[in-house]
């Protein structure tokens, strides 16, 4: 059984107006668009589309019909003195058009999670208390900080490498490191079925989404 808590901080993809992916929120900030009819509810099933304020989906949420097909569609609930709702995979804004930002933020959460908690020179996988960031070509050396320096590294290889470029080290890299077109966070949640019904709105061409 998921925890009231950890309902409250499911994620929950944002569309503008025009149907765009501009960000991702938790729940209970979702919650509060709704509830103040700012946006509606987009629930997505069998690639048909639906929307709801939030007095519909509380209903959908409610209906023995429906509640166990959300349950098997990895939806998550919060529950309430009255009544129980489920958590949005997906709401629209109702008065918000703006286009979405397109860059992807340099920071070790988004390279932490484009290189997958992978060393990169290693190849294990490591908690991410275990890892650090290594600058490919060392500041040493002229190097900066960019997505095409930067790589996850665990803190014996890091070690090893010291102020060396791999080549230097003999170390081989297990990828090249390059900038992710969309936010690398949200690039692992869509191989999940739990947020099967973000990728119509997650298209490389046109946007990515950034956390908040």
């Amino acid at each position: 059984m998921v925890s009231q808590a950890t309902s409250l901080n499911a994620q929950v993809l944002v569309l503008n107006k025009l149907w765009m992916a501009v960000r991702v929120v938790d729940a209970r900030r979702a919650f509060s668009l709704l509830v103040r009819d700012l946006a509606e509810v987009i629930h997505v099933d069998d690639g048909a589309y639906t929307s709801h304020n939030f007095d519909d989906w509380t209903g959908v949420s409610q209906a023995r019909e429906h509640f166990d097909r959300l349950q098997q569609n990895h939806y998550e609930f919060v529950n309430t003195v009255r009544f129980s709702v489920a958590v949005p995979k997906v709401i629209r804004l109702l008065g918000y058009d703006r286009l979405p930002r397109q860059e992807v933020k340099l920071n070790r959460r988004n390279i932490f999670a484009r290189d997958r908690n992978q060393c990169q020179y290693c190849g294990k996988h490591f908690p991410t208390m275990e890892l650090t960031l290594d600058h490919v070509r060392p500041r040493s050396q002229g190097g900066g900080s960019s997505w095409d320096n930067l790589v996850c590294c665990c803190v014996p290889c890091n070690a090893k490498k010291g102020g060396r470029t791999p080549d230097q080290a003999h170390m081989k890299m297990v990828r090249k490191p390059v900038k992710p077109h969309r936010n690398p966070v949200i690039s692992i949640r869509l191989g999940s079925d739990k947020y099967a019904s973000w990728r119509a709105f997650l298209e490389d061409a046109y946007w990515s989404v950034e956390l908040k």
